[in-house]
């Protein structure tokens, strides 16, 4: 009898070609290519440059044009569609399988899934490329089942909670920044009399020190970090060790707060049924009016600003305090573009190859860092720090029509993306069938949720 139970108990299976959410896995694409936006300067750039131009890449010209459009169009944008993407997923993978009758089921697969995608951002972050996000996303997902729960209205709630407590906090990083600064010239200012520091001058001047690196790099730091970037693999995977270990001993939960913000909006708008496209054409475009109203003006301001203030650190350490409310808000008008051209069905061309992107977003995502590797670190063509800002979009057309051909060359034959198979075959503990099998799924089997990608910035 327990066998014939366990027998006729729903089969749970990844979801089948047929059973994807098309708009979901349009703004997936979409938001891994404009993800490669971002990605490029932190590959092809000084660290510090991500901020300040004035260090590397050039800051004037297309080069301060290129800075601009980044911060106020792309910077946080799409990593919040993704962010949100991954708390969706997480959601209907659930709920599915709850409906099927087979939820334990479900949690237990959540959960494996969960645990393989950090070990997969380990990975990546050690061996390929350091800015991986994949680790992150998986140390945020042990914490999100439990809001799955909530309604939509509490959760939005919270995200609004969320946005004020993240925007007090860069204010106050200013000014304990400012504060520290201050304390360091203070004990520099004693060694030079030759007179004793205490405890506190002392660390000040320790965390000032490496916080000078990053803010205030001088030419012998950018010299180190090019030599990092120019020399073996051997060499270059032994400095990221130390670097992956720094970033992973750090408080993921607190740090990543503003990609856990969103999947919170993810959970939401999957209730509210936002990410399907079915919502009427005056939600979508009210949404993209209030998105775009509030997040370009105040975005293009705080860029203004910055760049009027010699993107002094300090300085735009406060002009910068409104980075969340207008990273939100303009993720808000970019999701409902992508949505409203997915419901009124035009650039179907540009919809299959994002889709297709969206579907093999794992693979792309790993592929496009393998790219970064070989344009610009030693082992490859050693480009680091030798293009202007403009220039890296340049490689990153190209990764855009690599993907945008691969890719649907990929899914006419193939279920999942090959690193896509492998993730699915390591959950379920089976081999998953890879091409596409032309007959209807079985109707016992529960599937899985499409947006559940893993979610890279």
């Amino acid at each position: 009898m327990a066998e014939e139970a366990m027998a006729a108990q729903p089969v749970f299976a990844p979801v089948g070609v047929g059973e994807r959410i098309a708009s979901m896995d349009v703004l997936r694409g979409a938001a891994l290519l404009g993800i490669a936006l971002m990605n490029i300067v932190f590959s092809g750039l000084p660290m510090s440059a991500y901020f300040n131009p004035k260090v590397a890449g050039g800051d004037t010209g297309w080069n301060l044009w290129a800075f601009f459009l980044q911060y106020v169009l792309f910077d946080g944008k799409m990593r919040g569609i993704f962010s949100l993407m991954f708390g969706a997923g997480s959601y209907l993978l659930i709920t599915r399988g709850i409906a099927k009758g087979n939820g334990t089921h479900a949690v237990e697969i959540y959960y494996r899934r969960t645990m393989w995608l950090m070990l997969f951002g380990i990975v990546h972050a050690y061996l390929i490329w350091h800015g991986d996000i994949l680790y992150p996303y998986a140390l945020l997902g042990l914490i999100l089942f439990p809001f799955h729960a909530a309604k939509p209205k509490n959760l939005l709630i919270t995200v609004g909670v969320f946005i004020v407590l993240m925007t007090g906090m860069q204010v106050g990083m200013g000014f304990r920044n400012l504060k520290m600064y201050e304390k360091a010239m203070e004990a520099e200012r004693l060694e030079k009399e030759k007179k004793p520091l205490t405890d506190e001058q002392k660390e000040a001047k320790k965390t000032w020190e490496e916080l000078r690196k990053y803010y205030y790099p001088t030419a012998d730091d950018l010299k180190k970090e090019r030599e990092m970037y120019s020399g073996s693999y051997g060499n270059l995977l032994e400095r990221r060790a130390k670097e992956v270990m720094r970033w992973h001993s750090k408080p993921y939960y607190f740090s990543g707060l503003d990609m856990f913000t969103m999947m919170l909006v993810g959970i939401a708008f999957v209730k509210l049924d936002v990410l399907t496209a079915r919502r009427s054409v005056r939600f979508y475009a009210g949404l993209m009016a209030l998105g775009y109203g509030i997040g370009l003006p105040v975005g293009s301001f705080s860029a203004w600003l910055a760049y009027k203030q010699g993107f002094e650190p300090f300085q735009t350490a406060f002009t910068f305090s409104t980075y969340q409310v207008a990273r939100i808000a303009v993720t808000m008008g970019h999701l409902s573009v992508l949505l409203l051209l997915c419901k009124f069905e035009v650039m179907p061309l540009l919809r299959r190859g994002l889709a297709a992107i969206g579907q093999t977003a794992f693979s792309n995502y790993i592929l496009h860092s393998l790219i970064y590797g070989l344009v610009f670190y030693g082992y490859g063509l050693g480009m680091f720090g030798k293009m202007e800002r403009h220039q890296l979009y340049l490689v990153v057309l190209g990764m855009w029509i690599v993907s945008l051909i691969v890719s649907p060359l990929w899914v006419r034959s193939f279920q999942f993306g090959p690193l896509e198979w492998c993730w699915r075959s390591a959950t379920y503990w089976k081999r998953q069938p890879m091409r596409i099998r032309r007959e209807e799924p079985a109707a016992e089997a529960v599937v899985e949720a499409s947006p559940s990608e893993p979610t890279p910035a």
